[in-house]
C-alpha cells in the first residue's frame, strides 16, 4: 500500500457510496430499535438464503475450501452474531444510568450511545464471509450506514456480497465496494466515522496513518505469532491433537492459529509423534480431500514453502506429517513441524499463516513464559495443562489479545467476549455489545436538578467557598 495521498476523484464509485451513505445517515440519525432489528433481519436472510451460494464462492476463490469448514467457521458465528444483535440490540441502545457524585445530587448521570455515522470496514481474504458479516452486525445494531470493501483475493465472494447487498439492502444501509489494493487505499483515506481493518501488521500500520489525516478512530484486528504452551503437567496426545485442528483448519489461514508451540525439551519428539498421529486420523488422504484447504494462491504458496527452504538451509530439522504423494499439485502444503529453530530463521520472525508448525523446547514454565514476554504480544494465546496455579501463572504474567485454555481458537466465537488484539497484535476490540459500543459514541450525559447547590461554589468567592472547597479536598 502506497503512503502518499491519493487522488480520490480518482474513484468516483467510493466517492459515490460514501456521499450516499452521509446524506442517508444525515436524513436518520437515530434508528429506533425496531428499524435497527429490521435491518439486522435483512442481514440474517442475506446468509440464510444464500448458504450454498457462499460455500461455491468461498470455494472458487481458494480453489478448494471445505464446505464444511465454511459453514462451522463462517456461517454459523456470522448468524449468531447476527441473530445475538438482534435480540439484545433493543437493551444496548438505551440510555444507561450512573451514579452522580455525591457532591452533585440531586443530579443525575447517565451514557447514551449515539450511532456514529459512516462506517468503513476492510475485509480480509481469509474468511471473506464472516469478518464482513461479523463487524457489520455490530456496525448496524449501533445504527450506522456501513461500506464494505472486500479483498481483491476473493473476486467471487466479493462479487456475491457486492450483488447481495444491493438485494438485501435497496436502502443504501450496506454498500460493498470492489477492487485492487490502490482501491482499498483510497477506501482508507475517506472521512469515516469509524474504520475497521482486519489483515497483517505490517499492513494495519499504513490503514492507521490514511485514516489519522482524518483523525478517524481506528480498529485494527492484526495478527502475530500466536504461541501454544504445552504445559509440564499436560497430556501430549491431547494437547497435540488441539493444536493441530487449530493449525489445521482453512489449512493454517487463520489470525489466530497456533503460530508455534512451547513444549517441554524432553516431550519435543513425543509431541511431533502426536501431531502426526491425529493429522493422520484426522486427514486420511490430502490431495483430494474435500476437508483440507488449499492454499489462497501461488504467492501464498511460494512464502510457506521459501520458509521452508530457509529453515532447512539454517538447520532446521522439517517433519512432513502426512506422506500422500502428490501433495503439491493440488495446490495444497501437506501440515508440517519444524524443530531445531532460531531466532534467525525466517519462520520465526514472521506470521507463517499456513500449515507449518515451528517447535521451540523449554525447561521451565517460567522459560516459556519469558519466551513469549520477549516478543511482539499476539492476537491470542493458547494453555494446555490442568494444574490451576499453572494456568493463572499464564494468564497473569502473559499478555494477549485473547486465551483459550486447554482448546485452540474458541474464544473468538463467544459472542459475549470482546475479540481484538493488543499492542502489534491490534487495537480496540469487538464483538457481541463490544462491538456494538465500538461503532456507537458512548455519549455521558449530566442532567442537572432544578434545586442544586452550585450557588455555593459561584464568584464571588468568600468564606463561604473557602469552607466547602476544604471539605471536598479532605
Amino acid at each position: 500500500m502506497d503512503l502518499s495521498q491519493p487522488n480520490l476523484s480518482a474513484y468516483p464509485a467510493l466517492i459515490h457510496a460514501f456521499a450516499r451513505a452521509r446524506a442517508d445517515f444525515a436524513r436518520q440519525r437515530m434508528p429506533a430499535a425496531p428499524a435497527r432489528r429490521a435491518v439486522l433481519a435483512s442481514l440474517e436472510r442475506l446468509v440464510v438464503e444464500n448458504m450454498a451460494a457462499f460455500e461455491r464462492a468461498v470455494s472458487a476463490d481458494f480453489g478448494h475450501r471445505s464446505a464444511h469448514e465454511t459453514r462451522a467457521l463462517e456461517v454459523f458465528p456470522a448468524l449468531s452474531a447476527i441473530r445475538g444483535a438482534r435480540r439484545h440490540v433493543g437493551a444496548w441502545m438505551k440510555p444507561k444510568r450512573r451514579w452522580a457524585s455525591m457532591w452533585f445530587l440531586p443530579a443525575r448521570t447517565e451514557i447514551r450511545p449515539q450511532p456514529l455515522g459512516v462506517v468503513g470496514i476492510i475485509v480480509p481474504w481469509n474468511y471473506p464471509m464472516l469478518l464482513a458479516l461479523s463487524p457489520l452486525s455490530g456496525a448496524l445494531a449501533a445504527g450506522n450506514r456501513v461500506l464494505v470493501k472486500m479483498s481483491e483475493f476473493t473476486p467471487h465472494t466479493g462479487e456475491l456480497m457486492q450483488s447481495l447487498a444491493a438485494k438485501y439492502f435497496p436502502g443504501g444501509e450496506v454498500q460493498v465496494l470492489l477492487g485492487d489494493a490502490d482501491v482499498a487505499e483510497a477506501f482508507s483515506h475517506l472521512p469515516f466515522d469509524h474504520l475497521l481493518f482486519t489483515g497483517s501488521t505490517a499492513v494495519g500500520r499504513h490503514v492507521m496513518r490514511a485514516a489519522s489525516e482524518n483523525l478517524t478512530p481506528v480498529t485494527l484486528e492484526l495478527g502475530g505469532k500466536s504461541p501454544a504452551i504445552v504445559g509440564p503437567e499436560c497430556r501430549i496426545d491431547e494437547a497435540a491433537q488441539k493444536i493441530m485442528f487449530g493449525k489445521c483448519v482453512n489449512a493454517g489461514q487463520t489470525c489466530i492459529a497456533p503460530d508455534y508451540v512451547l513444549v517441554p525439551r524432553a516431550q519435543e519428539r513425543a509431541f511431533a509423534d502426536a501431531a502426526q498421529r491425529a493429522v493422520e486420523a484426522t486427514y486420511p488422504t490430502l490431495a483430494d480431500n474435500p476437508d483440507y484447504t488449499t492454499i489462497i494462491n501461488a504467492r501464498h504458496r511460494a512464502r510457506l514453502l521459501g520458509y521452508l527452504d530457509d529453515a532447512l538451509a539454517q538447520g532446521a530439522a522439517v517433519r512432513v506429517l502426512h506422506a500422500e504423494q502428490g501433495v503439491a499439485a493440488s495446490g495444497k502444503i501437506a501440515p508440517t513441524v519444524v524443530a531445531n529453530v532460531t531466532d534467525g530463521m525466517r519462520i520465526m520472525q514472521e506470521e507463517i499463516f499456513g500449515p507449518l508448525l515451528p517447535l521451540v523446547p523449554y525447561d521451565t514454565l517460567d522459560d516459556a513464559i519469558a519466551y513469549v514476554n520477549a516478543r511482539p504480544r499476539p492476537l491470542a494465546l493458547y494453555y494446555f495443562g490442568n494444574f490451576q496455579d499453572h494456568i493463572d501463572k499464564v494468564l497473569d504474567h502473559t499478555v494477549a489479545g485473547g486465551v483459550t485454555v486447554n482448546e485452540t481458537i474458541l474464544h473468538i466465537s463467544q459472542e459475549h467476549l470482546p475479540f481484538g488484539g493488543v499492542g502489534p497484535s491490534g487495537m480496540g476490540a469487538y464483538h457481541g455489545q463490544a462491538g456494538f459500543e465500538t461503532f456507537s459514541h458512548m455519549k455521558p450525559v449530566f442532567h442537572q436538578a432544578l434545586l442544586n447547590g452550585m450557588f455555593l461554589f459561584k464568584p464571588p468567592f468568600g468564606k463561604r467557598f473557602e469552607s466547602l472547597i476544604k471539605l471536598l479536598l479532605k
